[in-house]
């Protein structure tokens, strides 16, 4: 050890000449040969190659690991942005579709502009209480905002009911299919009356003609103003078929999916008093106040 010591100390000590020597007989011998220095460093070159590549090798794998890691995560995030911007727009769309039906209907009520009346307002249907043995359905205006029993409902294509019974805020509207509804009508072109007795299907049946009247499908069905309940003119159908069933019409106005309905005061008072009304059979005597 105490010769150890010392050699060592001198070999750190003259390391930097010696690499200084070295490096200058290097060049010495690059400029005296180069062509053998070129040489010997290709083989150099050749031996170290190898390793540089195995020791690069995992550096460039954790490179490309790493930029596909952030890559992962920018991928991620984009993702999740497309799906929160996904989602706003489909409720966007929901709304969107949701107003061009409530647009398409209401522009669809601007088609019949109520005449001789003393005042119409539209409503928004709120509830369906159809079935085997109820049509009507339930709109959201009632007495406060001026609606009373017997006005007209109508759509843009046509009658569709009448208002049967009145609370403060809402109202029932009896549909012309219901089997309680009778409507003093007209064809349009042979003037030919009859009654629309609703029986609770989808067409009607026209009732209390004449025996020698002339009925075939596709005439059209308007109201006569008989009974003093609604004013003469206004479009309640066609005639659908004439055969042993009777004669069916059917309806201008549907309430399928129907939203908004308009209700017209034209100042009738044909309507019977406010009791509830029953049940008619099919061709009972027609009741101008239904």
């Amino acid at each position: 050890m105490r010769i150890a010591a010392p050699l060592r100390t001198l070999a750190q000590r003259s390391a930097f000449a010696f690499l200084l020597v070295g490096a200058l007989g290097v060049m010495v011998v690059g400029k005296a040969r180069p062509e053998s220095f070129e040489q010997a460093r290709i083989v150099v070159t050749d031996l170290v190659a190898p390793i540089l590549g195995a020791i690069s090798q995992p550096v460039a794998t954790a490179s490309r690991l790493a930029a596909d890691a952030r890559s992962m995560m920018d991928l991620r995030a984009e993702n999740d942005r497309l799906r929160r911007e996904n989602e706003r727009l489909k409720q966007w769309q929901a709304a969107a579709r949701s107003l061009d039906v409530e647009n398409r209907q209401l522009r669809g009520l601007l088609n019949y502009q109520p005449s001789n009346a003393r005042r119409y307002r539209t409503a928004r249907v709120i509830g369906d209480k159809g079935g085997a043995f109820l049509h009507s359905v339930l709109i959201n205006e009632g007495a406060a905002a001026g609606v009373g029993r017997g006005q007209a409902a109508i759509t843009g294509d046509g009658l569709i009911g009448r208002v049967a019974s009145v609370g403060d805020r809402s109202a029932r509207v009896l549909l012309i299919t219901d089997i309680n509804s009778r409507i003093p009508v007209v064809i349009e072109a042979t003037r030919v009356r009859g009654v629309l007795a609703g029986d609770n299907s989808a067409q009607p049946r026209l009732t209390f003609t004449s025996a020698n009247a002339l009925l075939a499908p596709g005439q059209r069905i308007v109201t006569s103003g008989h009974g003093d309940v609604f004013p003469p003119g206004l479009p309640v159908g066609l005639v659908a078929t004439v055969g042993e069933d009777g004669v069916r019409v059917a309806p201008f106005a549907s309430a399928d999916r129907m939203e908004y309905l308009q209700l017209v005061d034209y100042g009738r008072e044909g309507v019977v008093g406010d009791a509830p009304a029953t049940p008619a059979a099919p061709n009972t005597t027609a009741s101008a106040g239904r």
